[in-house]
């Protein structure tokens, strides 16, 4: 059993034998202990596809459609979601490193014991997006983005750069924001209720809050 720990959080990931994975170009209706590299399937329209166990490598996922089915067990790196739409499927005991999400739009997500290291979600949109056990995004961009309705308690936010990211109705009690780039940040304060921050990120908290409560600070 292989794991990472991120601040607080451990998480279980997946523990892939590359002799055990055959190489696959053709998505079909799913994958099953497969090896992919540099496959293009973009602007594919997928609906309940389930894809377990397998390592996915430098793919082309861009504009693409995926509804319902599941990433379990798979490890996804430098891999292209860009403007694609994830809508009401499960990611679990996941590592996806590198990978680009920017534009992308995740509706109804379920989210388990799944690490994004190094990804870029700029301009992304969350909404109603859940973690179901541990998550953590570690060194990723996540500027200019819409997280709306998401239950996100207790997961890991480490060294992320968060400016522009809007925040509206989110539950992130207990989130580790420790690292992350809080300037810019665009949330009404309920929604950081809980979070874990550094000594150095008050100041940041403090330019929120006067915004966010529209005070006038004078020096007079």
């Amino acid at each position: 059993m292989r794991t990472t720990t991120v601040g607080d959080v451990r998480i279980l990931l997946p523990d892939l034998d590359p002799d055990d994975l055959d190489n696959v170009i053709d998505l079909a209706d799913g994958l099953t202990e497969a090896l992919v590299e540099g496959a293009s399937w973009r602007g594919v329209q997928l609906e309940d596809c389930r894809i377990r166990s397998s390592r996915i490598t430098g793919c082309d996922l861009s504009e693409s459609t995926w509804e319902a089915g599941s990433l379990y067990g798979c490890e996804v790196t430098r891999t292209d979601f860009s403007g694609a739409a994830l809508v009401g499927m499960t990611i679990e005991r996941c590592a996806i490193t590198g990978s680009r999400f920017t534009g992308t739009r995740l509706t109804d997500v379920r989210l388990k014991d799944v690490l994004f290291d190094g990804c870029r979600f700029d301009y992304a949109t969350l909404q109603r997006v859940s973690a179901a056990g541990s998550v953590a995004f570690t060194d990723c961009v996540v500027t200019h983005g819409t997280w709306s309705t998401c239950r996100l308690p207790g997961i890991a936010l480490r060294f992320c750069d968060l400016a522009g990211l809007e925040l509206d109705s989110c539950h992130l009690h207990g989130t580790d924001l420790r690292g992350s780039r809080l300037r810019g940040l665009k949330t009404p304060l309920d929604n950081l209720s809980g979070v874990t921050l550094a000594e150095g990120q008050l100041p940041d908290l403090t330019d929120l809050a006067v915004a966010a409560l529209g005070l006038t600070v004078r020096n007079d």
